[in-house]
């Protein structure tokens, strides 16, 4: 059976672990702060990569950014990650095969393999966090598109607000509907609702409002929190009425920090009620925290 050293590439932390063609960890986990700068980044991979190289058969990464068609290079800008990063080659990093995905495209995978979407061979995960990710199996296949980036739906244009994104581009669905976007929608009520002198908040400065107190505010019924909420919920929903209609997917699987914030069948019938398309199921990832190392690992081993 083969074996898969797995590492999850992000701009806080780097894990790692071995894992099966099946998908189960063999190793423990291990958890490394990323480097600031891409020499010391490098040798961080090389020393991994050492650790473990004459027990497994390859190499698999999961990472933020666009990669390249032939799975070796992100080809996108990461501000997230140390500068020359996109120049990366990960191939020459060990002497055995090495793979690289984004690590929404592997968190979908994995989820399709062996999360929420087995059995489902058209099926899209979307990432809620500070951004927002997708992941399109078509037809059981990962699409990738011409050059390796397709899939980029926090990118979709939604609304009209002239709202600037991290991508510093206006309008963007993930301007909206991350966890960032929450937060901008809740700077936005403040500054411009009377609503929000009633709140448990009002003391607060505009933008010390955090999306825990958002969370926190629902949870004790205040109005202004419940209103931010629910417009970024709307503007979540309309993001995923448009993906259902243009992919017609069997199943939208929410991952992400955010997505435990949201009820599943109000967020399924919100749809339901507007798409030209077959109805769509609305599911909370299964795949776990490590999905992307997952996908990955398993992808790296239908490649080679």
């Amino acid at each position: 059976m083969k074996k898969i050293l797995a590492i999850d590439a992000g701009g806080t932390k780097i894990t790692c672990a071995v894992i099966n063609e099946n998908g189960n960890f063999l190793t423990e986990i291990e958890k490394y702060q990323t480097p600031k700068k891409i020499d010391e980044l490098i040798s961080l991979f090389k020393t991994i990569i050492s650790k473990h190289e004459n027990n497994i058969d390859m190499t698999a990464f999961a990472t933020a950014g666009a990669v390249n068609i032939t799975n070796t290079k992100v080809d996108s800008s990461t501000p997230n990650m140390p500068s020359g990063y996109n120049e990366l080659d990960f191939s020459q990093l060990s002497n055995k095969p090495v793979f690289v995905e984004n690590d929404a495209n592997a968190a979908a995978w994995a989820e399709y393999k062996i999360g929420a979407a087995q059995g489902e061979d058209n099926t899209i995960t979307i990432t809620l966090g500070t951004g927002v990710g997708g992941g399109f199996i078509v037809n059981g296949r990962l699409l990738r598109g011409k050059s390796g980036r397709a899939g980029e739906v926090g990118s979709m244009k939604i609304n009209g607000q002239k709202r600037i994104c991290t991508c510093n581009r206006f309008d963007c669905w993930e301007s909206y509907a991350s966890g960032s976007g929450l937060k901008k929608t809740s700077e936005q009520i403040a500054k411009t609702d009377n609503i929000f002198k009633s709140s448990i908040f009002n003391t607060k400065k505009f933008e010390d409002i955090t999306t825990y107190d958002i969370i926190d505010g629902l949870n004790q019924n205040d109005e202004y929190s419940k209103k931010v909420f629910d417009i970024w919920k709307q503007d979540l929903i309309v993001g995923l009425i448009n993906i259902t209609n243009i992919f017609d997917p069997e199943s939208i699987i929410i991952s992400g920090g955010m997505g435990k914030f949201i009820n599943t069948d109000e967020i399924q019938n919100a749809i339901n009620s507007e798409i030209v398309v077959s109805p769509v199921k609305i599911k909370l990832a299964k795949a776990g925290n490590y999905s992307g190392m997952i996908g990955a690992a398993l992808l790296a081993c239908q490649k080679f």
